[in-house]
């Protein structure tokens, strides 16, 4: 599978960006069925970090591109405690931590520093991961106390819509969350990843700093 339209895909979506957000955004490129040769594509293109859902998968591409330097490799999916001890030093910012218990568990598999990021179910999905809106501010304070752990912000997935409005008060309310949490606990959370390839544009509109994208940069997948 050929990437040659990556730059002018990657170039759209700064643009986009450009017109959307005053922020700073970083465009994690999600390489989950794409192969190895996507990530090299993505390195090509001037970008550097990588996300991946699926840790076996992650890690065997980790392991087929070890001479490459510069990436710096993003797990996004959902982490089960299990495989902690597997991620552990290996991914330079986890996004999907969302319990006590998983956190507790990554923490005592590190040796250094792990950077995360806790996930919130804001809109309240049954078939998605993440913590309940009212359980962050407490997660929050117990994943910062924790000595391996770095926690830098907040991640959420909205529901699969093409109502703007939708997308809009989703991201918003992670927006609002983390801000609570920084005037009510004093924690301050700079880094927000939400928006992919379908919903980017209202994300940034609500702040997102990272976003994650696959097919807007990529294409459609003909696995995974």
């Amino acid at each position: 599978m050929g990437f040659e339209a990556l730059p002018e895909r990657l170039a759209q979506v700064r643009a986009e960006l450009a017109r959307r957000a005053p922020q700073p955004i970083t465009i994690v490129a999600v390489t989950k069925g794409f192969g190895s040769e996507a990530i090299r594509a993505a390195l090509d293109a001037g970008l550097a970090d990588i996300g991946e859902n699926r840790v076996q998968e992650a890690v065997q591409k980790q392991d087929e591109l070890a001479s490459l330097t510069g990436v710096r490799w993003h797990l996004i999916g959902h982490l089960q405690r299990n495989k902690a001890r597997v991620v552990a030093g290996r991914f330079d910012l986890v996004h999907s931590l969302d319990s006590l218990e998983l956190a507790q568990e990554l923490d005592r598999r590190s040796q250094g520093t792990q950077r995360v990021l806790l996930q919130v179910n804001v809109a309240r999905e049954a078939q998605k991961s993440g913590c309940a809106p009212e359980d962050a501010p407490m997660l929050a304070r117990q994943i910062t106390a924790l000595e391996h752990l770095r926690l830098e912000g907040l991640m959420t997935l909205a529901p699969l819509t093409d109502d703007v409005d939708v997308q809009r008060r989703t991201f918003r309310g992670l927006r609002d969350l983390r801000d609570r949490i920084k005037e009510e606990d004093g924690v301050w959370l700079p880094t927000l990843s939400m928006g992919m390839s379908d919903d980017y544009a209202s994300a940034v509109l609500e702040g997102a700093t990272v976003i994650r994208l696959g097919t807007a940069l990529f294409g459609p997948r003909t696995t995974g």
